[in-house]
């Protein structure tokens, strides 16, 4: 009967002390948030931590980025499995630039109050010559650049 007690009482101390040595979740999210903070890489990811998951949110730069970012949190000590629900942002579309033929009806459409201003476009690029008044300048301008040309190639005269 004593060495029943005795037993028992070296099981439950033997339980208590094993469960005691499993990391906490907030140990172990404390872990990951320092792999997060030392690569600039993972700065926009969020971390939580619950029963060993570690699930990641927030945005990446790239996909090789994130999945970088997985393997290292799943290297963190304490860490069972990775749930990685970070996204990869669109990449930002190119600014559009307006084709010739209409981009040099609509140049022609800009430039018929100013007679004494030529434009040519030629590859989304358009050229002016001829002279203008200083006080018109900055209005012709402002038309010209509201339809999205490449650039515009100035070699105006101002008087």
């Amino acid at each position: 009967m004593k060495m029943t007690k005795v037993f028992l009482a070296l099981l439950v101390a033997g339980t208590v002390s094993f469960v005691s040595c499993k990391p906490k979740d907030a140990d172990v999210k404390a872990s990951v948030d320092k792999v997060l903070v030392i690569n600039p890489d993972y700065s926009n990811a969020v971390v939580t931590v619950t029963d060993g998951v570690a699930t990641l949110t927030g945005e990446v730069k790239d996909d090789a980025t994130k999945a970088a970012l997985e393997a290292s949190v799943k290297n963190v000590k304490g860490v069972k499995s990775v749930v990685n629900n970070t996204v990869v942002p669109a990449p930002v579309a190119p600014p559009v630039i307006a084709a010739d033929d209409p981009l040099t009806a609509a140049v022609k459409d800009a430039t018929k109050d100013y007679p004494g201003v030529m434009a040519t476009v030629k590859d989304g690029v358009i050229s002016l010559t001829g002279t203008i008044e200083k006080s018109k300048l900055v209005k012709l301008m402002q038309a010209l650049n509201g339809l999205n040309p490449k650039s515009i190639d100035n070699k105006l005269t101002v008087k």
